[in-house]
């Protein structure tokens, strides 16, 4: 069986697919994956003996420009990953099925090959918000702002496939049409498909079906056959093995565990700012800390690098360094998030956008850690963020929360894609 996994995303959505390739490989399947060719992404699949085909542009550059996106250069952005058509397509022939992920332009590329080569064809997701539920509304897309005097789900929901229709409707159908497909009605849905999956685990992040879904679905943890309705998986996360390095292991021997700060992908603004108000606050309570430089190159400013008691870190095992620190104080993407209550880390979740805000609230609702008021975090709010965080009882709900993580997300995608995908099929023609 060969399997093409495609994601246009940052770390977070990356590091997952390096997850569900793994235990493929294990099942014996072949591999292939496309997402951007940021060479930290290379890197780490290279380490697990994938290589990766590059999926458009690298994405730290754009997340990192000094001028951020606008609304209105979105369709453009949009046809430049559909032009990756071809690159997808002849990566894709002769495999059984292909996997997109991410952004639903990018995803929506992923649809048109494997609608071209009659190839099957798995949306997944790795949140649920992202994903139509009476249960939640939708996250606004660049330019479309929700409407303030609806608050009915399903009414907003409908103005998101609206919303997805201008934004991509356009270009989307003038490239489906320049490789000899028919237009589709509806975006959002043609990408996500009846039958989408959602990658994250049920402790951290339930999915509530409806009704009507549940009856034909069964339960998300019994991955019932093909049918209408959302298929929980768990999330797609292997042990990480790699050693952290020898002055990282160092640091974290010479004293108590330290406080964790990083923003991973996110280019947070008034990074200086931000790197002098966390050190300060954890000092005030008596921490040492770690910074995670990341893609908003926190580092330490010269007045405060007169101690040893904190230390700047570059790309490092998240998998072992999350087990050895009081808290992590990060922007609350779904794979940071996933991570830190996996290790069992009390959480201060500073989110910037995006999916963020959702997983803040879930650490706060489980009682795992706080969610920070607003992007921008002072001392005075992350002193007040840490108090919480580092007492006892957060520490305590934070490791029995994850007890109950499932760590077995990945084999369980990887074997429903065995079991659905699996069998033999005749050769397909592009």
């Amino acid at each position: 069986m060969r399997v093409l996994l495609a994601n246009y995303d940052s770390r977070g959505g990356v590091e997952p697919l390096v997850g569900l390739a793994v235990r493929l490989r294990e099942l014996g399947a072949g591999v292939r994956v496309c997402a951007p060719p940021d060479e930290e992404f290379a890197r780490r699949l290279a380490g697990v003996g994938v290589p990766l085909v590059a999926f458009g542009r690298p994405v730290r550059a754009l997340m990192t420009a000094a001028v951020p996106p606008t609304a209105g250069g979105v369709p453009r952005r949009a046809a430049e990953l559909l032009a990756e058509f071809d690159r997808v397509a002849e990566t894709a022939v002769g495999c059984d099925v292909l996997v997109a992920t991410g952004l639903l332009p990018a995803a929506a590329c992923v649809r048109s090959v494997a609608d071209k080569l009659g190839v099957p064809y798995v949306y997944a997701s790795f949140q649920s918000v992202s994903l139509p539920s009476s249960h939640h509304p939708p996250m606004a897309r660049p330019g479309r702002p929700l409407p303030t005097d609806t608050t009915d789900n399903r009414a907003l929901w409908e103005f998101d496939a609206r919303s997805a229709d201008d934004l991509f409707g356009e270009v989307i159908n003038t490239h489906r049409a320049s490789v000899g497909l028919p237009p589709v009605a509806h975006v959002r849905d043609h990408v996500f498909t009846d039958r989408p999956w959602l990658a994250t685990d049920p402790v951290l992040d339930p999915w509530r079906p409806s009704p009507s879904e549940a009856t034909a679905q069964g339960t998300p943890q019994e991955l019932s056959p093909p049918g209408p309705g959302v298929v929980q998986t768990g999330t797609w996360i292997v042990p990480d093995e790699r050693p952290l390095a020898a002055d990282l292991t160092a640091f974290l021997d010479a004293g108590a565990p330290p406080v964790y700060v990083g923003f991973g992908s996110i280019a947070i603004g008034a990074s200086e700012d931000v790197a002098r108000a966390s050190v300060e606050a954890i000092r005030a309570h008596g921490r040492r800390a770690i910074l995670s430089r990341g893609w908003a190159e926190l580092a330490l400013l010269d007045d405060q690098r007169d101690r040893d008691d904190c230390f700047v870190v570059g790309e490092a095992n998240h998998h072992a360094l999350f087990r050895r620190v009081a808290a992590v104080v990060h922007h609350g993407g779904a794979g940071t998030t996933t991570t830190a209550t996996w290790a069992g880390a009390p959480q201060v979740v500073v989110p910037q956008g995006a999916d963020q805000p959702y997983f803040a609230g879930r650490v706060a609702d489980l009682g795992i850690g706080v969610a920070h008021d607003g992007p921008t975090p002072s001392f005075e709010s992350l002193s007040a963020a840490l108090k919480a965080a580092l007492a006892p009882e957060t520490a305590a709900r934070a490791a029995e929360v994850a007890g109950r993580v499932q760590p077995d997300g990945a084999t369980r995608a990887a074997r429903l894609l065995f079991d659905t995908y699996g069998g033999e099929r005749p050769p397909v023609r592009a």
